[in-house]
């Protein structure tokens, strides 16, 4: 019998490191242990993460993982602005890594991961969740992948989460530490635009950045848009901080994919006033509209990933993709517009 992947946990102040850990576990990883340094937050997501997995040793020293000859992954969902640092220690260590999003901030940060991941043969992955965990994502990604609604031209992708901002630590609101709003949600519209047109190649066409809601908090962007131009497709995606609290989840996250003979739609979490549940399925082809079941699609990328950690392959996602959305990501924030009461932002 195959051993399992055995992987540790470095950095947990985002509720990601739960959802990443459980990926995992599932998959048939097998978690040593985590460590956190409590210093940025009240430490509310680590207490969490600890009642998830009570089976799971808190460890005092996170060298303790990366040295560790057993632990082939380091999982990180720590500060952002820290999430580079933990990166290119793990890989250094011999380590392969899965990073939440942002996997990191800045491009001086990318360069170093990189680099890194030049020098050691290890890979760093993104675990770009709106596409990993949504079954209709999923599902639809394969009926792109049979034809079904010709070439793809382009995505539209629509981001909003809700606030909650009694719930957020400090470093939220700080876009040098938790990363602009198009570095930070953005990223999952940037990568949903290179799969689903398959482009390799791509650049920030237009970008904005505003702040509409939160004029006591003047760095902090609420808002942000974006055109991305690629080798084999269009894109636009919109962002913000706006879900309002009648809303029964966390934000009405949607998918549109045009093709030259159809398009399709994914509304993620709900149908609004409509179908209950989420994973909402909608293809409209030369033949009829159709309503997808994506009940029944099964999540490949944590298995995926675990194969690509034992065989060295690049079935989850290749380096080359992790590196590009990470990049426009940061990029749209850096050349993007300024608008309403933001000030200060990136500074």
């Amino acid at each position: 019998m195959t051993e399992p992947v055995r992987f540790g946990v470095v950095g947990v102040e985002h509720g990601h490191a739960i959802s990443l850990t459980s990926g995992l576990l599932a998959a048939g990883a097998e978690c040593v242990g985590y460590h956190n340094r409590p210093d940025e937050s009240d430490g509310a997501v680590a207490r969490n993460f600890a009642a998830s997995y009570p089976g799971v040793p808190v460890v005092d020293d996170a060298r303790r993982l990366l040295d560790d000859p057993s632990v082939s992954l380091i999982v990180t969902a720590d500060v952002p602005d820290r999430r580079a640092a933990v990166a290119v220690a793990a890989m250094h260590s011999g380590k392969d890594v899965l990073a939440a999003k942002p996997g990191c901030v800045t491009l001086a940060e990318l360069t170093a991961i990189r680099q890194a991941v030049a020098d050691t043969g290890r890979f760093w992955s993104v675990s770009f969740s709106e596409r990993f965990h949504v079954k209709a994502v999923v599902r639809a990604s394969q009926l792109v992948a049979e034809g079904r609604i010709g070439q793809v031209v382009q995505t539209i992708g629509l981001g909003p989460h809700r606030l909650d901002a009694h719930t957020r630590p400090e470093w939220f609101f700080d876009p040098r530490r938790g990363g602009g709003i198009l570095t930070d949600i953005a990223a999952h519209q940037v990568d949903q635009f290179l799969h689903f047109t398959g482009s390799t190649q791509a650049e920030i066409g237009a970008s904005t950045v505003a702040n509409h809601a939160n004029p006591d908090r003047p760095r902090f962007a609420d808002f942000g848009e974006l055109l991305l131009r690629g080798d084999r497709g269009h894109g636009y995606a919109r962002v913000d901080w706006y879900t309002p609290g009648g809303l029964p989840v966390w934000g009405d996250g949607r998918l549109t994919v045009l093709g030259t003979g159809g398009y399709l739609e994914i509304r993620k979490n709900l149908d609004l006033a409509g179908a209950p549940g989420g994973d909402h399925l909608f293809v409209v082809d030369g033949d009829r509209v159709e309503r997808i079941d994506c009940s029944g699609v099964e999540l490949p990328f944590y298995p995926d990933l675990l194969r690509d950690v034992a065989e060295r392959t690049e079935r989850a996602m290749t380096q080359a993709h992790a590196f590009l959305a990470t990049e426009l990501a940061i990029r749209a924030d850096l050349q993007a517009a300024h608008a309403g009461s933001l000030a200060g932002y990136l500074e």
